[in-house]
Parts: structure tokens; C-alpha cells; sequence
């Protein structure tokens, strides 16, 4: 029977949460497929802290040893950082490879020419991994934008300023003392400056600009505000008005152009995003048709992020059925 061969590209949590799903699913996958789906390589930066995972995994520091794997179907990239993630994806996709990212940071900044290039050489991008963990945001918006003209979009778009916020308000914790017990538990990095100055959900933003409008806005003109300024009082006080403080991203087409605001906004219950707690991420889209739609889900961790990966696979395939793969 023939086989999908896949290289993964970064083996951090994302990249072990879709080698984990693939290596316990395959009934299911090959019942989708016709065919299994075999993990062919994984790309790592340190060979010795991987050696013991699964001795009959090809592991490699080398992505030369990766690209020129013989019958490779599709990249997963699950990497940080611009470079060389693009390039890699670059060569998968010249090499005929469908591609599959995670990367928020790098496709923000090279989303556009990676989809035109998968276009010309006949492949696919996936990238719902970028935006939301688990939750479909990019194929509903795809779906959507069939007949709808989303004139704006609202969301909660980072679980860890979500789940700092949350633990502010529920237990009276300061803004340090929440942050750490987030880094406690996996939910901040050592450094948290992506999460709580906003820049993850800027990057975010910006993907989700693209996806509905055609474009991004000018990067120097989007409003971005942490939420290292929120105190326990100002979050107690507002719990007495019956409203809540989240951080939220807003995208709103305008005959000027696309305003971005991402910020802490004052929320009453009868908003959706309201009652959106921890880690959990929520999108509110508005279509000139359908109105509001608000998608709510987990935003991040090893499962629902590879759980998106997966899908983007399963995707890639009914997309392009004319694409052999390797026997």
C-alpha cells in the first residue's frame, strides 16, 4: 500500500504532539487517506536530546538530510522565528511538497509569497495552527468568505494573557504572581514578552487580516497594549460592575482602510468574550449576511495546536487529489 511520507520540522511540543496523533491514529488516518502515514524525518537543533525518543525515528540536525529524502509529501514546520523557517518552507514547497506551518511569527511576515509559491508549483499551505490552536478560525473564514463580507473581526487571541487575567480576578493575584504560576505551569515562556506586550496576538492579527480582507494593515499604525499596566483593583472594581477586563485584538475594514486595536477592553456579560476564561481563546467574526459568529476553543498546548496540523493534512489532500504520492 502506498504511504504519505512526512518530515517534521522542529520538535519542541508541537512537533511531538503531531508525531504523537499520527503515530496513534493511523486507523484513522488510513481510512481517510486509503493509505498510512509514515513520520520519514524530524528536524531538531540538538541530535543528543532526542536520541532516546524513538530509536527508529530519523532524526537530524541537517535539512539537507530532510529536503532530499526520497518521495517526501509534506513538510510540517513547528518552528520559531522568521529564519530559516521560510526557506525551508521555500525549498518543501519547490520540491513539490505540500507544507503545513505553526509558525505565527514567520508567516505574518511571509504568509503571501509562501501561498503564491505553493500556487504556482501546484502544492497547498496549510496554516490554521498560526492562529487559535484548536479552534478552525482560518477554514471557517475560508468557508465563509464564499457569500459573506467580514467587515470585522474581535477575539481573544492569546490563552496566556487570558489565563493571567483570569487568575488576577479569581484568586486576587497580582499581575507577578499570576505570570509566575502561568510559567509554572507551561502556559508562559521563561521570557514572557511575546505573550504579555501582545506581540503573539499581533502576529495573529495580522494573519487574520489577511485571510479576510486581502491584506494587513500598516504594522506602525496598529494600536498594540499589553496588559502588564492591569491591576488586581482595577480588575476587582470592575468585577463589582458586573464587567470584566480582557485583552482583546479588534480588526474592523473601514473605507479608510483596516484599523487594528489590540488591547485590555472593559467587556459586559452580555459580550460572548465575557465568558472566556483561562487559557481558552474566542473569535467573533461579523459577516454583512450571517451577523456574528464567535468560535471558542483551547488556543494553544501540545494537542490542540497538532490537532490543527492534522487537519491542515487531511485538508491538503482533499484539496489536490491530483497529487500522487510516494508508493
Amino acid at each position: 500500500m502506498s504511504a504519505i511520507h512526512v518530515a517534521i520540522l522542529g520538535f519542541g511540543t508541537v512537533g511531538k504532539g503531531v508525531y504523537e496523533i499520527i503515530r496513534t491514529n493511523q486507523e484513522r488516518l488510513t481510512s481517510l487517506f486509503g493509505k498510512e502515514v509514515k513520520i520519514v524525518g524530524v528536524l531538531v537543533k540538538n541530535i543528543e536530546k532526542h536520541a532516546d525518543y524513538d530509536k527508529k525515528l530519523f532524526i537530524t540536525d541537517n535539512f539537507e538530510e530532510i529536503i532530499s529524502l526520497p518521495n517526501l509529501d509534506v513538510v510540517i514546520e513547528a518552528m520559531v522565528g522568521v529564519e530559516p523557517s521560510y526557506t525551508y518552507l521555500k525549498q518543501a514547497i519547490e520540491k513539490r511538497c505540500h507544507a503545513i506551518t505553526a509558525n505565527k511569527f514567520m508567516f505574518a511576515h511571509h504568509g503571501p509569497e509562501l501561498l503564491e509559491l505553493a500556487k504556482n508549483f501546484g502544492t497547498t499551505v496549510g496554516y490554521e495552527a498560526t492562529v487559535g490552536g484548536g479552534i478552525p478560525i482560518i477554514q471557517t473564514l475560508n468557508k465563509l468568505l464564499n457569500i459573506n463580507q467580514v467587515f470585522k473581526i474581535e477575539g481573544i487571541l492569546n490563552g496566556t494573557t487570558n489565563f493571567i487575567l483570569t487568575k488576577m480576578r479569581e484568586e486576587g493575584l497580582s499581575f507577578t504572581d499570576a505570570l509566575a504560576l502561568a510559567q509554572q505551569l507551561g502556559y508562559a515562556e521563561a521570557d514572557p514578552t511575546n505573550d504579555v506586550e501582545g506581540f503573539d496576538a499581533f502576529y495573529k492579527m495580522m494573519i487574520l487580516s489577511q485571510v479576510c480582507f486581502g491584506e494587513q494593515p500598516d504594522w506602525k499604525n496598529v494600536t498594540r497594549v499589553g496588559i502588564t499596566e492591569v491591576t488586581p483593583e482595577k480588575i476587582q472594581q470592575y468585577e463589582k460592575e458586573n464587567v470584566r477586563i480582557k485583552h482583546i485584538a479588534s480588526l474592523t475594514k473601514t473605507d479608510e482602510g483596516i484599523e487594528a486595536v489590540l488591547k485590555p477592553v472593559v467587556v459586559p456579560p452580555t459580550d460572548p468574550l465575557y465568558h472566556i476564561e483561562g487559557v481558552e481563546n474566542a473569535i467573533s467574526v461579523y459577516g454583512h449576511i450571517v451577523g456574528r459568529i464567535c468560535l471558542s476553543g483551547p488556543g494553544a498546548g501540545m494537542f490542540p495546536t497538532a490537532s490543527a496540523i492534522i487537519e491542515d493534512l487531511v485538508h491538503a489532500y482533499a484539496k489536490s487529489p491530483a497529487i500522487v504520492t510516494s508508493a
